[in-house]
């Protein structure tokens, strides 16, 4: 007696009864949708809350670099990695409660001292291109750019970071007492893209 063979066609192939390909039922189609979802926001989640973050400058202490309404991407992880380099621009949660946004002036284990427009580590001068613009201008309109109070020589405590505003006549930052050194369990992370305003969109460099 010939045996049947007991397999069933393949799902994209034709039916030989009826010639057609079986349609997906909307139930079926609509468990796919929802497990799109479902895994979309969950790397939305990852995304947001462990890898990068958005952040929205507010004030004016990081000009002529960063305005007030500027909205940046922060990667969280890159401090997990290595520690913070000089010049990086970072977010760090402030002791007031707020974010902040400033520039890595100096790591742990240096000496920094700020004296008028000019900033000191472990005895020696610092370039500052970041605000060179800003403190020429300044110089030739008859004053200096930092009217701020001079910062004595001191040492940077283990695991924090010295922070300064780019705005440096206009900077709550680490030469305040109220803000002093940053630890590093406080950083946010590392500022690397503007994203909005769209006229703005660029990376961040150091």
């Amino acid at each position: 007696m010939e045996q049947k063979d007991l397999e069933q066609p393949y799902n994209n192939e034709p039916s030989a009864e009826t010639g057609k390909a079986p349609v997906k039922t909307a139930k079926s189609e609509t468990w796919e949708w929802i497990k799109a979802l479902v895994i979309a926001g969950v790397l939305v989640i990852i995304i947001r809350w462990f890898l990068f973050s958005p952040f929205i400058v507010d004030g004016d202490s990081m000009r002529p670099n960063f305005f007030t309404g500027e909205r940046l991407i922060v990667n969280k992880i890159i401090y997990d990695i290595r520690q913070p380099k000089r010049g990086e621009v970072i977010v760090f949660h402030a002791p007031e409660g707020k974010d902040y946004i400033k520039r890595v002036i100096a790591l742990p284990g240096e000496t920094v001292k700020v004296d008028g427009d000019k900033v000191y580590i472990n005895g020696k001068e610092i370039d500052q291109q970041f605000i060179q613009a800003a403190i020429d201008q300044a110089i030739k309109d008859g004053h200096p750019y930092n009217t701020l109070a001079n910062f004595p020589e001191t040492k940077v405590p283990d695991n924090e970071i010295f922070a300064m505003g780019d705005n440096r006549p206009n900077s709550k930052d680490s030469r305040d007492k109220r803000v002093g050194f940053v630890p590093y369990d406080k950083i946010v992370g590392r500022a690397e893209v503007i994203f909005w305003p769209l006229n703005k969109i660029s990376f961040i460099h150091f």
